[in-house]
């Protein structure tokens, strides 16, 4: 991509919001192994905004899923009150400015600061991985209470794969994919074919937030879920898509700088641990189980193949693309035994 100003854009998206209030400053604060574009506006009365500015996918997606995370804010119950960072809103409606130009077609979302506390240590002992475990499942009860007072969800799981196996039929599609085309096409079948025979359609969709990687989030002293601010993964589906990252959060590996999206955190004792005190407070079905497997195939065909040169700068996304098809999406069906799972959790 050529030169383009994004401070210029975001400043012409605080005039768009309130030319009443200078700005005084502009500072990236971005993730630099991610292509988003972050935000910390300081404003004349010293008081700081912060901006969010993505150019991939849908315009139209951008605004769904901020809206939804909005109407989610508000309504989620306690403890979850004030654990999403929200956005601006101007008038009755959520604000969100589109520049259009013949260089780019960028949307920017303003949100309120929100307060952080702890960040998870790069490798949890077992007593905070039950404490995760349950309070990720106090969340998703929280989300799912709610599920019924918030806007409608025009994407699905089937839409993306679909929308995958579209992408390859064309020419841009042809260009990137051409050497793996059949194993995408492969993987994409088997994971409808699967989908298919577990009727997730049937399953209860709630907001998931997809990506908690440690970074993201942020809990008190007695581990217990502070503030949630990072929403590039969002979507409505089921709970079990949040699943394979709180089985990195707790992996025996822990966080690291350099990373794979491998399968085999999904088997080890740790996950299953988080598993069984998820399952106290919120208990998950047999068939919820099963998904996992497809979760994970559908987690590593959208937001790493399809997705990926969007989410991570080139050096990432050709990695995590390169291991993705040599290795990550062959192992699947290899590697995963839901047995083990399900027999911690007596179903």
């Amino acid at each position: 991509m050529s030169f383009i100003d994004f401070n210029y854009i975001v400043h012409e998206a605080w005039m768009a919001y309130d030319s009443s209030r200078e700005i005084i400053r502009i500072e990236d604060i971005s993730a630099k192994v991610s292509t988003n574009h972050v935000y910390r506006i300081t404003l004349k009365d010293h008081n700081f905004i912060v901006a969010k500015l993505s150019y991939f996918g849908k315009f139209e997606h951008f605004v769904e899923d901020h809206t939804i995370i909005n109407a989610l804010s508000n309504n989620l119950p306690s403890p979850f009150e004030n654990f999403l960072a929200r956005s601006l809103m101007k008038g009755n409606e959520l604000f969100v400015h589109r520049h259009q130009s013949e260089a780019i077609d960028a949307w920017v979302v303003f949100y309120r600061p929100i307060k952080i506390k702890n960040k998870l240590p790069r490798r949890l002992s077992e007593h905070q991985i039950k404490q995760i475990g349950r309070e990720a499942a106090k969340f998703h009860k929280a989300c799912h209470t709610v599920r019924g007072t918030l806007p409608p969800s025009a994407k699905s799981m089937l839409v993306d794969v679909d929308g995958l196996l579209n992408d390859l039929n064309t020419e841009e599609g042809a260009f990137h994919f051409h050497q793996y085309s059949d194993l995408i096409k492969k993987q994409c079948e088997t994971f409808k074919e699967n989908y298919g025979k577990l009727d997730a359609d049937s399953f209860d969709t709630i907001p998931v937030f997809v990506d908690w990687n440690i970074g993201n989030f942020s809990v008190n002293d007695n581990f217990r879920f502070f503030s949630r601010w990072d929403y590039d993964w969002f979507r409505m589906s089921s709970r079990i898509m949040d699943f394979y990252f709180f089985s990195r959060v707790v992996s025996d590996v822990g966080d690291r700088t350099i990373f794979t999206y491998n399968i085999d955190i999904l088997m080890e004792e740790r996950f299953i641990l988080f598993l069984k005190s998820y399952h106290e407070v919120f208990p998950l079905t047999e068939k919820e189980i099963l998904l996992l497997r497809e979760t994970y195939r559908f987690f590593l065909l959208t937001y790493v193949v399809k997705y990926g040169r969007y989410f991570f700068h080139e050096v990432f996304a050709t990695k995590l693309q390169k291991e993705t098809f040599d290795i990550h999406l062959p192992a699947i069906d290899k590697k995963f035994d839901p047995k083990p799972l399900l027999k911690a959790l007596n179903l």
